[in-house]
C-alpha cells in the first residue's frame, strides 16, 4: 500500500506499565466525575492521534483498530480536515441553519447527493449523531407513507435514543433498564449465512413472510437495515438478500432505508456497502466517517420522500454545524483524492492474508466483512466463545493494540482500522491479534 506522510511515529511502543501513572491518575478523576456507565476500553488516555496510532499521555503508542468506531477513516488528525475546521471556526462556530443559513450546509447536501447511490433527484437533512439520523429517517418515512410501522432486523443496532433502542436488538448494555420503548417497531429475521445456511432469496422470503403476515404491508412505513451489520457482529447477508428486500419495498410502497452509519464512506471498499450489489435505497442514514471526527450525520434520499414532512418539521439547533460541515467537505475530499475505497480493499487483502494461518481452525466460525470492516467470529467447542473473545481483546490491549468486540453472543472481534493506516502498522497489529487468538485457544 502507498504510505502517507504522518505527523507522529507510526509504531507500537509501550514505555510504561498499563495504565501509565498519568492515565491512572486521570482515570481516578473520571471515576469521581463521569457517570459509571461510561467505561473506556483503552488502558490509556489519548493525547494525540495520527494515521493508525493513538498516543497516550504517558507516551505509550497504541495501534488503533477501532478508529473511534469507524469515525476517523481519514486519520485521527487529518491535516486537511484540521485546516478546514480551523478556518471555519475562525469565522463562524455556530449559527442554526434554520435561523441564519450558510453555504457549507448546502455544499454538504450537494456532495451527499453526488456520492450516495442512485442518479435520481436527492435532498438531505443534516443532524448530529447516527441515532438522530435514524430517528429522522423514520419520521420522514412515516410522513411520506402515512403509515406507522417500522421493520428492523435480528442483530440490528441503530442507536441509544428511545426510538433507536427499540430498533436495536441487543439488550445488554444498550437497552436494559431503560424501557418502555417506542411502539410500532417490529423485528424480522436477518440473513446470517454461517448460522442459518439460507441463500439470499430464501432468507429474504422468510423476512418478507413475517412482514406480510405479522406486520401488514398496509401498516408498514419503512424497512431499516444495515447492509453490513455493525454491533450485531459484522454480519454480511447472503448475496441477493438486500436486492430482494429492496425490490419488495419498492413493489409495496414501503420506504427502504439503508443504515450506512458504520459501513459508509469507503469503509467497505465501496462508497457505500449497498453499492456491492447495486442496491439503491430510498433513504440513506449517514454519520461516523462523514466528517473526519467532528459530530455530523445526515439523512439523504429521494427528493419527493425527503420533502414529505411539513415545513419546520425537520431540524435541530446544532444539526449541520458550520465547523462540522467544513470538516465533512474536507474528509470527503480526502476520500476522493486518495481513493480510500480502493485502499480499503487493499486493507482487506492484508487482513485476510494475516488471518490465513488460523482461517481453518475449528475455533474460527467465519472471517467475514468487506474492505476495512472485517470480523472474525470465534467458537469454543462449537459454541460462541464470549469469554475467550474478551480475553483476546484484553491481551491485545496489554500489547498495545486496541480492538473492539461485538455480536449478540460477544464472540466477534471487529476490525475498523483507519483507511490511511500504514501497511507496517496494520501487519504488526494483525500479528499481535492472531498470536493472542492462538494462545487463548491453544
Amino acid at each position: 500500500m502507498k504510505d502517507f506522510t504522518y505527523r507522529i511515529p507510526q509504531q507500537r511502543n509501550l514505555v510504561t506499565e498499563l495504565p501509565g501513572p498519568k492515565s491512572a491518575a486521570l482515570d481516578a478523576r473520571r471515576e469521581n466525575s463521569c457517570a459509571r456507565a461510561l467505561a473506556p476500553g483503552l488502558p490509556g488516555y489519548v493525547a494525540d492521534a495520527d494515521g493508525g496510532i493513538l498516543l497516550d499521555i504517558d507516551g505509550n503508542s497504541f495501534i488503533d483498530f477501532a478508529s473511534g468506531i469507524a469515525v476517523t477513516s481519514v486519520g485521527g488528525s487529518n491535516p486537511e480536515v484540521a485546516k478546514a475546521t480551523a478556518e471555519a471556526a475562525s469565522h463562524n462556530t455556530h449559527t442554526c441553519f434554520m435561523v441564519s443559513p450558510y453555504e457549507s450546509y448546502v455544499a454538504v447536501a450537494e456532495k451527499l447527493a453526488e456520492v450516495t447511490p442512485g442518479d435520481h433527484a436527492k435532498k438531505s437533512v443534516l443532524l448530529n449523531s447516527g441515532a438522530e439520523a435514524v430517528e429522522n429517517a423514520v419520521k420522514i418515512a412515516r410522513a411520506h407513507t402515512g403509515r406507522n410501522a417500522v421493520a428492523v432486523f435480528d442483530y440490528a443496532y441503530h442507536g441509544r435514543t428511545n426510538l433507536t433502542m427499540a430498533m436495536t436488538a441487543k439488550n445488554m448494555p444498550y437497552k436494559t433498564g431503560f424501557g418502555p420503548f417506542a411502539a410500532e417497531i417490529y423485528r424480522v429475521p436477518m440473513s446470517y449465512p454461517v448460522r442459518d445456511g439460507l441463500s439470499g432469496q430464501e432468507a429474504a422470503d422468510r423476512a418478507i413472510h413475517v412482514m406480510e403476515k405479522e406486520i401488514g404491508v398496509e401498516n408498514l412505513a419503512c424497512v431499516v437495515i444495515e447492509p453490513i451489520q455493525g454491533e450485531g457482529g459484522f454480519i454480511v447477508p447472503a448475496e441477493g438478500f438486500l436486492p430482494a428486500i429492496s425490490k419488495w419495498c419498492t413493489d409495496n410502497g414501503v420506504v427502504f432505508v439503508a443504515d450506512e452509519i458504520q459501513a459508509g464512506f469507503c469503509r467497505t471498499g465501496d462508497w457505500f456497502a449497498v453499492n456491492n450489489e447495486g442496491v439503491v435505497p430510498d433513504l440513506v442514514t449517514l454519520a461516523k466517517g462523514i466528517a473526519g471526527g467532528l459530530p455530523l450525520s445526515a439523512v439523504t434520499g429521494r427528493a419527493d420522500i425527503m420533502d414529505a414532512p411539513v415545513v419546520g418539521g425537520l431540524g435541530g439547533t446544532y444539526g449541520g454545524n458550520p465547523v462540522a460541515c467544513a470538516a465533512a467537505l474536507a474528509a470527503i475530499g480526502e476520500m476522493e483524492t486518495h481513493d480510500l475505497a480502493g485502499r480499503a480493499k487493499e486493507i482487506e487483502a492484508i487482513i485476510r492474508e494475516e488471518f490465513a494461518s488460523i482461517a481453518d481452525e475449528p475455533y474460527v466460525a467465519e472471517i467475514r466483512g468487506r474492505g476495512a470492516m472485517i470480523a472474525i467470529e470465534l467458537l469454543k467447542d462449537g459454541k460462541p466463545a464470549g469469554n475467550e473473545t474478551k480475553a483476546v481483546a484484553a491481551a491485545c490491549k496489554e500489547e498495545g493494540v486496541l480492538i473492539l468486540t461485538c455480536g449478540m453472543d460477544y464472540n466477534v472481534i471487529r476490525l475498523l482500522p483507519s483507511l490511511v493506516i500504514s501497511e507496517e502498522v496494520l501487519r504488526d497489529g494483525m500479528r499481535v491479534l492472531v498470536n493472542n487468538i492462538k494462545k487463548v485457544f491453544a
